[in-house]
């Protein structure tokens, strides 16, 4: 089944691409959603709208989680829930640039099954499942071996470096951003950079996908203390996301430990 679940979700990603081309760079209507929740465009809605049809129809039975549909609590009761990200990067969508993406997932019982991340303006796609290797444009890729944490090449915000967010003391390490969260978890799966951290609590749609791909490609995927990340949960939060090798990983997570008392 997952080998079939990532089929579909392969196909209706390209198709979501082929929706957002048409509003990229053009007229575009978009607005913000208020409180922190950010800015979402017509292409969202339209990419939302197709993907729920398109999935549902094919999966009646599975449940639904999306940032731009209302959270219906009934999707807890689903052994398998599709969660979707219609356009991640929103802003970057926006503002005409290139490294924003669709991502796809199926979890059963909280665990990701099968993802895919696309990112129709570079025609570039990631994808894994819990039985088949991650691939980008249908390479196998991999994830950092680097064994040390001081260094490391690492996406994330500037924010995430402060030194009250670590406890253990704030590691010294080479700072790089790309708007998508779901596009930073493939970037550090094919091992263009060690790692991503975000301490922010973190919205399952923006990292299901990436966090199966990024675990697939060898890389240890955790929330920011060290638990294993769960899905289709009634907060649909993880407590921030930590991707890195699993020394560094180790290394990480130890420093974000609070205090002992």
């Amino acid at each position: 089944m997952p080998a079939r679940d990532l089929a579909l979700l392969t196909e209706a990603a390209r198709e979501a691409g082929r929706i957002a081309m048409r509003y990229w760079r053009g007229d575009l209507r978009h607005w913000d959603k208020g409180g922190e929740h950010g800015p979402v465009s017509e292409a969202d809605l339209a990419v939302d709208a197709m993907l729920k049809q398109q999935l549902l129809s094919a999966r009646p039975n599975y449940g639904w989680l999306s940032e731009e549909t209302p959270d219906d609590p009934v999707r807890l009761g689903h052994e398998h829930v599709f969660i979707v990200d219609p356009i991640d990067g929103t802003r970057a969508f926006i503002a005409g640039e290139e490294t924003f993406a669709h991502s796809l997932a199926v979890a059963r019982n909280g665990r990701v099954t099968a993802g895919v991340v696309y990112l129709p303006a570079l025609d570039r796609i990631y994808c894994a499942s819990e039985t088949s290797d991650p691939l980008r444009d249908g390479q196998p890729i991999s994830a950092s071996r680097r064994e040390r944490l001081e260094g490391a090449d690492i996406l994330t915000t500037k924010a995430n470096l402060a030194p009250e967010k670590w406890p253990g003391g704030a590691p010294s390490v080479q700072r790089h951003f790309r708007a998508s969260l779901a596009y930073r978890l493939c970037l550090a799966a094919e091992g263009r950079f060690d790692g991503m951290l975000t301490l922010r609590p973190a919205w399952e749609w923006d990292i299901a996908a990436g966090s199966l791909i990024a675990t697939r490609a060898g890389a240890v995927v955790s929330d920011r203390l060290g638990a294993e990340l769960r899905f289709n949960t009634p907060s649909a939060l993880s407590d921030g996301v930590v991707v890195l090798p699993p020394k560094p990983h180790a290394e990480a997570v130890r420093r974000l430990a609070p205090p002992r008392t």
